[in-house]
Order: C-alpha cells, then sequence, then structure tokens
C-alpha cells in the first residue's frame, strides 16, 4: 500500500512537472510573438528552451499516458475477444512495448557520448538534457509493460485492467475524443 502511494505521488508530480513544461512554453511563445510583432526583437532563449520543453513534454507525457492506458490502441479488434483472447493480446502488446522501448533506451544510449558533447547555441546546454529524456522514457515504459507482463502472467491482472485494455472502461465522450 506504502508503495502504490509513492508511485502515485510519484506520477502527481510529473503530472505537476507537465503542466510546468506546458504552460512555461505556452507564456516563452507568446511573449516573444509580442515582442516580435510589437516591439521587433524578441528572446532567442525563448524560442530555444520551448523547442526544449516540448520534447520534454512529449517524452515525460508518454510514460504517463502509458501508464494510464491511453496510447492508441485496437480496442475495435480487442473487444471481439472474450478473456483469454484480450489476455494472450495484452501480453503480446507488453512484449512488443517492452522490446520497442528497450530499442529507444539503447539508442539514447549510444547517442548519450555525442549528445553529451555537444551544447545547445544559445542556452549553451549540453544537448544529452535534452535527448537524454530518452532514458526516462525507455526506461519508464519498460519498467511499467514489465509490471504488468508479470501480473498478466501470474494470473494477477484484474478485470478493469482487461476492460481498459479493450476500451470498454471509457464513456463515448472519452471514446470520441481519442479518435
Amino acid at each position: 500500500m506504502a508503495m502504490q502511494k509513492a508511485i502515485d505521488t510519484f506520477y502527481r508530480i510529473l503530472e505537476f512537472l507537465l503542466i510546468f513544461l506546458l504552460s512555461s512554453m505556452a507564456v516563452m511563445v507568446f511573449v516573444n510573438v509580442v515582442m516580435r510583432y510589437g516591439f521587433n526583437s524578441g528572446l532567442n532563449i525563448s524560442d530555444e528552451l520551448s523547442r526544449y520543453f516540448f520534447v520534454w513534454l512529449t517524452f515525460i507525457g508518454a510514460v504517463v499516458a502509458f501508464r494510464e492506458h491511453s496510447h492508441l490502441g485496437v480496442e475495435t479488434l480487442v473487444m471481439l475477444f472474450g478473456r483469454k483472447g484480450r489476455i494472450v493480446c495484452m501480453i503480446l502488446s507488453n512484449i512488443v512495448i517492452i522490446a520497442v522501448s528497450a530499442i529507444f533506451f539503447w539508442g539514447t544510449w549510444k547517442q548519450a557520448p555525442i549528445n553529451a558533447s555537444m551544447t545547445s547555441p544559445v542556452t549553451k546546454l549540453p544537448m544529452i538534457w535534452i535527448y537524454g529524456i530518452g532514458f526516462f522514457t525507455g526506461a519508464g515504459i519498460v519498467l511499467i509493460a514489465l509490471e504488468r507482463l508479470i501480473r498478466l502472467l501470474t494470473g494477477r491482472v484484474t478485470d478493469e485492467e482487461i476492460a481498459a485494455f479493450a476500451g470498454e472502461n471509457m464513456s463515448l465522450e472519452q471514446l470520441s475524443e481519442r479518435a
């Protein structure tokens, strides 16, 4: 119970980080647009940081969305199967997700020395701070998928999780938002 509370707190912090990144990005772009059109000037750091915030927002958001079963799925196909068929689909999809995320992590690892040796043009940040987010995303998704796979293989998956995988736990409004 304490472990689950810690995990939930971690994801709550990530959600606040996502809010911070998105709002900061919006403010920087807005201020830059006003400065360019109103005062014929701009902040170069704003352009660069808003791009980096967008990268971080995307990759951190991918981990949060994966935890919440919010990524694209093929619910119309999965809904046709019974419980055992859905579990097989869940096992196969988690194996594929683990493989792809591990490759992504490995690619980030191989690219890290190059990114660590390069700096961004304006802020002079080492590029590993920008592209190193691939470590977090790759490892985060692998850990979530491994945990799900272990629970699937040991029979500890709940009907609620299977329904979430099949898209059955969503209202019509939520389903239309995903389309």
